[in-house]
């Protein structure tokens, strides 16, 4: 039977079991959403901007495991995903992203909001295809499905003309996939995993080094039972938290530019180590010259490309987090030596050395995650970049089912509300919370909107201290406290350049508690400690629509430790004083 393009884009969607879809229209891509018109087997999204949507569609995909899907419009539509394409390409998120297009025969006219997006999303997707011919419209989907989900997870975008969307063709839709130019690797090498099991047994001060790699695989399982297996204490990077439960005896911590100071002594210290599914980048490695100098490396990741390639290691090992975890989980001898003494030591210096929240106030970032943890045992908890990010990367904790969803390889500002809300529709059975900074939260306030039509629960954290805070530690710390362009309640008639908050500083815009009852949802603004609680209890109540809070924090409270651009983990900066105070 002969059907349209559009049809057989539907049929594609409910063939490969999408059940939420976020799009947003426009006039090369009418027909589609006509055609999206009465479909009762999956749900469509209308958010309020397609970079939330995109957004969106991310934090549904790292909240379900299973493939995001929106669908735009050409030109503005089609540009306006490409910061979430390379936000999901950084984070190895699997997304397929349909873009509507201009007719064929106008392709290369500069025809109205004709935009090359293919050539344009290239270098920062896994695949970018345009569909030339209405007999390659199924095939050339369900390898966008493939390839979005196997091997290194990533974004996949197709563009759609409007002519194949109209044109007539077979309604079948290919059962399987037979890519020659496309065949991710499977398997493991069990020489390669043999020898570095060997290695990690003969250790005296093992380390294992755990990326978003496992989080992607869901390989944790495999892991807290090796972990269990050999007592090697665990040290995640960002994005790797939640791998391992944090509350589990051999987590010590984060490591990196802001990790805790037992997980970087641990890196410079030990013997052995065994890292899985990270890319070595900057943030976590310090002066490479320097970066666990005495240790052999092993690295197990999916991507060849990724190893050795920041950091040179002595036994690469190719495969999926899951699939290398299960094997060495059955061959792993007994470890030669006893290593408690190790382990107990990093715990030590754990104690000894905790992460503190910086500076004061009534109300501190500490205190509104640890809220979260006692209020939402499990939950999915967004962030959006930067101060915010950093501390609740720092003392949220998660355990069972929880998850931590946050923009770590591209640092996208305006991630957090637009992800929670894909979150919750992915995974309506667990609690969603969105901590974001007042900066942040303004680059897509807008999906409030989106949140409130869908008639979903969130709770919206904002710590508010009135500036662009990640840029302003930075000002302070390194470029002699000139704050340039960081103040958000700066004005034109606020004259001089400003390096301090004062009592005499224009009020904060927007108010967000009247913005939220703009939305017709309800905000609470909370300045003392003693409020949070209440706060929170509001907020799990909610059933059906999101609640926001801003939380009023000292404006110049920094995230501690930290390790300068450039400097050896070991340099970390525990405790600073801005001069003159």
């Amino acid at each position: 039977m002969k059907i349209k393009g559009t049809q057989l884009f539907v049929k594609a969607l409910e063939q490969e079991g999408v059940d939420t879809l976020f799009a947003y229209p426009g006039g090369m891509a009418i027909d589609l959403f006509d055609a999206l018109y009465g479909v009762e087997s999956f749900n469509v999204v209308l958010p309020r901007h397609e970079q939330g949507l995109v957004h969106a569609a991310d934090g549904y995909a790292r909240a379900t495991g299973k493939v995001g899907v929106c669908l735009v419009t050409s030109g503005p539509g089609a540009t306006n995903l490409v910061t979430g394409i390379a936000t999901a390409n950084f984070d190895s998120v699997p997304l397929v992203c349909f873009t509507g297009q201009v007719p064929t025969n106008l392709i290369g006219n500069d025809a109205f909001q004709e935009v090359d997006i293919v050539g344009i999303c290239r270098s920062i997707c896994k695949y970018a295809v345009t569909v030339r011919r209405r007999e390659d419209l199924g095939r050339i989907i369900k390898e966008a499905f493939y390839i979005a989900r196997t091997g290194k997870p990533g974004p996949v975008v197709v563009d759609f003309p409007k002519d194949i969307q109209l044109a007539l063709g077979s309604d079948e839709y290919p059962s399987e996939v037979s890519m020659r130019s496309y065949k991710p690797s499977t398997g493991v090498h069990m020489g390669q995993l043999k020898r570095a099991a060997e290695m990690l047994a003969a250790a005296r001060r093992p380390l294992f080094l755990v990326g978003g790699g496992v989080n992607i695989a869901q390989a944790g399982e495999s892991l807290r039972a090796l972990v269990e297996k050999t007592h090697i204490p665990v040290i995640t990077t960002i994005m790797g938290k939640g791998a391992i439960p944090t509350d589990n005896p051999y987590y010590i911590g984060n490591m990196g530019m802001h990790g805790n100071v037992a997980s970087n002594t641990a890196v410079s210290e030990c013997d052995i180590l065994f890292s899985i599914g990270t890319r070595f980048n900057d943030r976590i490695t310090g002066k490479i010259s320097e970066f666990a100098k005495n240790a052999k490396i092993v690295h197990i990741d999916i991507d060849a490309a990724s190893i050795s390639r920041n950091i040179v290691v002595d036994v690469p090992i190719v495969a999926d987090a899951r699939e290398a975890l299960a094997k060495l989980n059955e061959i792993m001898p007994e470890m030669k030596h006893d290593i408690g003494d190790w382990t107990m030591r990093l715990r030590k210096i754990r104690e000894d050395r905790p992460i503190v929240q910086d500076g004061g106030g009534d109300v501190t970032p500490q205190d509104v995650i640890r809220a979260i943890n006692d209020t939402f045992p499990e939950a999915i908890v967004t962030t959006d970049v930067g101060q915010n990010q950093l501390w609740t990367t720092q003392f949220l904790e998660l355990k069972g089912r929880s998850k931590l969803l946050t923009s770590g390889g591209l640092g996208t500002m305006g991630y957090g509300l637009p992800a929670a809300i894909g979150a919750k529709l992915g995974r309506p059975e667990l609690p969603v919370v969105c901590v974001s900074g007042d900066g942040g939260f303004q680059m897509n306030e807008q999906e409030l909107a989106t949140a409130v039509c869908q008639e979903i629960p969130l709770t919206i954290c904002i710590l508010n201290n009135c500036y662009l805070g990640n840029v302003r530690q930075w000002q302070e710390m390194f470029f002699g406290g000139k704050y340039s362009c960081t103040c958000l309640r700066k004005r034109k008639s606020c004259g001089a350049w400003c390096s301090s908050p004062n009592t005499e500083c224009p009020p904060y815009i927007p108010d967000f508690v009247k913005l939220a009852e703009s939305y017709g949802i309800e905000g609470i603004r909370v300045t003392k400690r003693e409020e949070i609680p209440a706060a929170f209890a509001r907020a799990k109540a909610k059933t059906n629509a999101p609640i926001l809070i801003e939380f009023i924090i000292e404006k110049e409270s920094n995230v501690l430790p930290i390790v300068p651009g450039g400097n050896a983990l070991s340099e970390m900066v525990c405790e600073y004083k801005k001069e003159g105070n």
